[in-house]
This record gives structure tokens, C-alpha cells and sequence, in this order.
């Protein structure tokens, strides 16, 4: 029985590779030409089921199923159907895992390893027609649906994706992956075949689909805000065609504008005093002479509170400043140990503040340290080498603290 099914499906593929151009052209032109082919040949492209009559009155054409083939190999999406009936599929997948159980029972291992067989090509079928459909969707919104021509059938095919995305994401809800498990049971083979890769595949396609979603929204609201434009301009030009001595108002004129063009908010004219008018004069002493006057009470307070907040500044700079200083000097002891013979090569930051009896808080005093070293240029930075001693805070909490730094003067050959 191989052998004959073998033999049949070469001599068929092979009428496909003799007949090729006549083929082709039969798909392209939606029917095929009779003449292009001999008598014996169109019988045994009938009874291939290659070609078929629709109709007595219809001419020969190309088998459904054969046109779909052409149009998945050359991604014709114009004729290219998507296509995932899962549930079938399924019914399938839950026949072949049984037919395996009972060869596996029976104890013919031939038969249930080619149960098997065909059972693996029937989950990777499944796979590869939502791969196949997700291919499709992708290549009409990257063509921006560049194979219709108007606006409105931009929209329509953007409607008949969603529908069909809709469809694929039914499909994939159809698949539960708990009856899955219940099918393979305790057989290592059916677990890893109709679970873990499944489920990883198809984790893939959702994941797919999910984008394709988004970037049809974003396709369909585009298409409906240019179709709002384009309606506009056509409505304006139809309403021009009917009205041609139409005139614009000149709102800007008009006391009571609309209210769709008065959007703008008011506008609030500036004024200056005129002093180059004499006869106002009068009216502007009046003014002035009415101006209230600052209390003579409150400046005092005014300039205590102003100097104490300049006294508190200064106090603070004068601190800032401080720091910088004896940050420096640290730098300086590091350089000096660096050429004197008996020292040791690197300064500690803590030893150091303890040594000289400075009253910097250890934290402030090594986040300076640390921030002088980055603000030195690159190339006096690379002369120093910084190592910092760090600790866990505690058993539960990994996070590092800085307990001490180590600083060295690096001596280049």
C-alpha cells in the first residue's frame, strides 16, 4: 500500500512539473486553456484531480485546493484563504493518540511508532496553519493593503482581517491544554509532543496575533481619520460646485462671531502712563499720591529676616567649602604617601578622618571623596586607583554598602 500510494503521488506531482506554464497561466487567467494541452493529458489531469469542470457551461480551471497551493507558494494574498479549522485538527490529534494506545496495547510497536509518526506531522500541521495565517495578516500590513486601490476598501479588507484574526484567537482558545495532559498521561513521547512544545508554539502565535491586533487598531484608526478629511474636502467641493458665487464672511469684522471660529481667548491690551502729556499730569499726581505707602515697621524685621537667611548661606558655603578642602588634603596625603619609601600604597578615607580628628560624619565624608574622584578630569582620574570595602546589610537584604574606601596613586611605567 506505500508502495502504490508512493508511485501514485510522484505521477501527479509530476504532471504538475510537465504542465507548469499551462498551469500557471490557467491560474492567472481564472480558467484554463483546453487547446494548451493534449487529449490523454487532460484525462489524467482529471482523474488527478488537478482540473475540474465547475459547470457544464464553465471552462476547465484549476482545483480549489490546487489554487490555494499556488497562491501560499507565490503569497498571492489577494486569493490566498486563511485557513485553521482547529477543531478538526483536534478530532484528529485525539483519534491518532488513541489509534497509538491500541497499537502500543496490542504490542505491535511498528504500527504505533508510525501512529506516532503521523501523529507528530498532524501537531506540527496544526502549528504551521496558524503560522501560515499569522504570515499572511503580517504581509497585508506591511504592504499598508497596497493591492486595493480607495479608502474604503482599505477599511473593508482592514475589517475582514480583524475578522479573521478573531477567528485564529477563537482557534486558539479551543486548544485546552488539560485534556492534552489527560491524552498523553504518563507517556514521555505524547507529553513532550502535545504539551511542551505545543504550548511553547502556540505561547508564540498568541503573542503574534496580539500585535497583529494592535497594529491593525492603529491601521483602521488612521484610515477612518483620513476618510473624515477626505470627506470634508468632497462635501466642500460638491457644496462649491452647487454655490459658485460663494463668499467666505469676513468674521473678523462681524460683532457676533460663530462660535466655531471664536476659540481664541481674549485679548488683554497692555497700558502705560503717558508722561509725555501735559494735561494729564494733574490725574497722574493724583495717582501717585494715592499709592499706599510701606509700613515703616515691618522693613526692619524685613532686613533681619533677609540677613539671617544670608548669614544661615554663607554658613553654609563657608561648611561646603570646608569639606572640599579637607577632601583635598586627603587627596594630597595620597600623592605624598605614593612617593615616600616605607608607606604603604593606598589611604584609607575612615583612617584618615580619624587620624587627622576631622568632625565630618563618616557617610558625608567618603560621598565626597567619592564624588571629588568622578568630578576630576579623565586623565587625572585614571592616575588614582579607588577600591571600595562593601557589606551586605544584612543576611536577608543583599544590598551592598560602602563601609570604607581605599585610595592610591597608580604609577605608570
Amino acid at each position: 500500500m506505500t508502495s502504490n500510494l508512493f508511485s501514485i503521488g510522484a505521477e501527479r506531482l509530476a504532471l504538475l512539473g510537465k504542465h507548469h506554464k499551462a498551469l500557471m497561466q490557467g491560474y492567472v487567467a481564472g480558467y484554463v486553456d483546453e487547446a494548451a494541452f493534449s487529449e490523454i493529458a487532460l484525462k489524467k489531469l482529471i482523474s488527478a484531480r488537478i482540473l475540474w469542470r465547475p459547470d457544464e457551461q464553465q471552462p476547465l480551471a484549476l482545483r480549489p485546493l490546487v489554487s490555494e497551493l499556488i497562491a501560499s507558494m507565490v503569497a498571492d494574498e489577494s486569493r490566498r484563504q486563511i485557513n485553521a479549522d482547529v477543531a478538526e485538527k483536534l478530532e484528529q490529534i485525539r483519534n491518532r493518540v488513541q489509534a497509538y494506545r491500541d497499537a502500543q496495547y496490542k504490542g505491535d510497536y511498528s504500527v504505533a511508532e508510525l501512529q506516532l509518526q503521523r501523529l507528530t506531522e498532524q501537531v506540527y500541521d496544526l502549528s504551521g496553519q496558524f503560522e501560515e495565517a499569522i504570515d499572511s495578516l503580517w504581509h497585508r500590513l506591511n504592504s499598508d493593503f497596497g493591492f486595493v486601490s480607495s479608502l474604503d476598501d482599505k477599511i473593508r479588507e482592514n475589517e475582514r482581517a480583524q475578522k479573521q484574526l478573531r477567528r485564529l484567537l477563537d482557534g486558539l482558545d479551543l486548544l485546552d491544554f488539560n485534556e492534552l495532559i489527560e491524552l498523553a498521561e504518563g507517556n514521555n513521547h505524547l507529553r513532550k509532543l502535545l504539551v511542551s512544545q505545543l504550548q511553547n508554539q502556540l505561547s508564540s502565535h498568541h503573542s503574534s496575533l496580539l500585535e497583529v491586533q494592535k497594529r491593525l487598531l492603529e491601521l483602521l484608526a488612521k484610515f477612518r481619520q483620513q476618510q473624515a478629511r477626505s470627506m470634508l474636502i468632497t462635501n466642500m467641493a460638491a457644496f462649491l460646485r452647487q454655490h459658485p458665487k460663494y463668499q467666505p464672511a469676513d468674521y473678523a469684522n462681524r460683532s457676533e462671531v460663530p462660535v466655531l471660529f471664536n476659540q481664541a481667548a481674549a485679548i488683554k491690551p497692555q497700558a502705560a502712563i503717558a508722561l509725555d502729556r501735559a494735561s494729564e499730569r494733574q490725574q497722574l499726581a493724583e495717582l501717585v499720591r494715592h499709592l499706599p505707602r510701606p509700613s515703616l515697621t515691618t522693613q526692619p524685621q524685613q532686613q533681619s529676616g533677609s540677613g539671617s537667611m544670608l548669614q544661615e548661606d554663607a554658613a553654609i558655603i563657608a561648611r561646603q567649602q570646608a569639606l572640599k578642602v579637607d577632601v583635598e588634603n586627603f587627596y594630597l596625603k595620597v600623592i605624598d604617601n605614593a612617593g615616600t619609601p616605607g608607606t604603604t600604597s593606598t589611604l584609607s578615607a575612615l583612617d584618615y578622618l580619624l587620624e587627622k580628628q576631622l568632625a565630618w560624619d563618616s557617610e558625608i565624608w567618603l560621598y565626597q571623596i567619592i564624588a571629588e574622584h568622578q568630578a576630576l578630569p579623565v586623565s587625572e582620574k585614571q592616575l588614582f586607583k579607588i577600591t571600595r570595602e562593601e557589606a551586605a546589610q544584612s543576611e536577608m537584604n543583599n544590598l551592598l554598602l560602602i563601609r570604607d574606601i581605599n585610595i592610591g596613586l597608580q604609577i605608570t611605567a
